[in-house]
């Protein structure tokens, strides 16, 4: 088959052009740009124009760390976590404050962070920002300060506690600092079920709390005692119970002045949803596996003598 002589040109033609493509950065760094000045204007604009133009950045990946802040950490569990980790204590103070002072009989306050966070307007500034350092998993760069790492557990406070359940708090009347401060007691007294949807024990716990509120009869949490002399036992002397402070539940009615714990999401939505009983005793036994509930004081006192012995 005789093939026409326009054709080969055009199949010529067509080779030409896929090499000087396949080529052209070879081509245009040898031959082009060298010798731009034998070409017309326009075309040494655009090699000019091509020059300046700047190479892309290149990604930078900075380096991270993990955090991990537990539920019913307290500011000083997170102070002297962070200060095992190289940040600061004296940076940590001055942003969150201390627990258990009232800068109200002296001292510089705690660094008001309200204007950014809503959920912190009711607060009052001359206390530390016990109960809203969120527990989570957190990562961080490795160059980050102390400040970074308190506003991004406020910025998960501020996501977590979502939009219904600010509204429900409105409704009941309730502020957010005394549901926080709540969820703190409950986050130390019951055992929080993550497997159970309805999460029973700690709303019970929650009710039998806020009934106890209701009626003006004493909360009587020997976790608020722990919060005040840093222990952990599940019941307290007949002396440690006539010790005069604020976080003594058992001589002062009321939620205590702060929280006692930075709460996790299950117990602040206990507090929130409280399911009303009979009961308005219970205890967890020492491992603080189960808990035990009692209608009167003297079924109270028998759980006590089983299950705490």
């Amino acid at each position: 088959m005789k093939i026409s002589r326009k054709k080969i040109f055009w199949f010529l033609g067509l080779v030409i052009i896929l090499i000087i493509v396949v080529n052209f950065r070879l081509i245009y760094h040898r031959f082009i740009r060298p010798n731009k000045e034998m070409f017309p204007r326009f075309i040494t604009d655009m090699i000019s124009e091509r020059e300046q133009r700047q190479a892309p950045s290149p990604i930078v990946y900075k380096e991270e760390k993990t955090l991990k802040i537990l539920e019913g950490w307290t500011i000083e569990d997170v102070r002297d976590y962070l200060v095992e980790l190289g940040f600061a204590e004296s940076d940590f103070n001055s942003l969150v404050g201390k627990a258990k002072v009232d800068y109200r009989k002296g001292g510089t306050y705690p660094m008001d962070f309200s204007e950014r966070f809503a959920f912190l307007a009711d607060k009052p500034e001359y206390y530390s920002l016990e109960g809203f350092l969120f527990p989570d998993t957190y990562r961080v760069y490795a160059s980050a300060n102390t400040e970074d790492v308190i506003v991004k557990m406020l910025e998960n406070f501020d996501k977590k506690l979502r939009p219904e359940l600010r509204e429900e708090i409105a409704r009941q009347g309730k502020s957010i600092y005394e549901i926080i401060t709540m969820a703190s007691l409950i986050e130390k007294e019951a055992p929080i079920d993550y497997s159970d949807p309805e999460n029973k024990d700690a709303r019970i716990v929650s009710g039998i709390f806020w009934g106890r509120l209701a009626i003006g009869q004493a909360l009587e949490s020997d976790a608020t005692l722990s919060y005040w002399f840093k222990d952990t036992n599940p019941a307290h002397s007949g002396e440690e119970l006539l010790v005069d402070t604020p976080y003594n539940s058992y001589k002062y009615r009321g939620l205590p002045p702060t929280p006692i714990c930075n709460p996790g999401i299950r117990a602040i939505e206990a507090a929130i949803y409280p399911i009303e009983s009979d009961y308005n005793y219970f205890l967890t036994d020492l491992k603080g596996r189960n808990i035990y509930y009692a209608k009167t004081y003297q079924e109270h006192l028998n759980n006590k003598y089983k299950y705490l012995k």
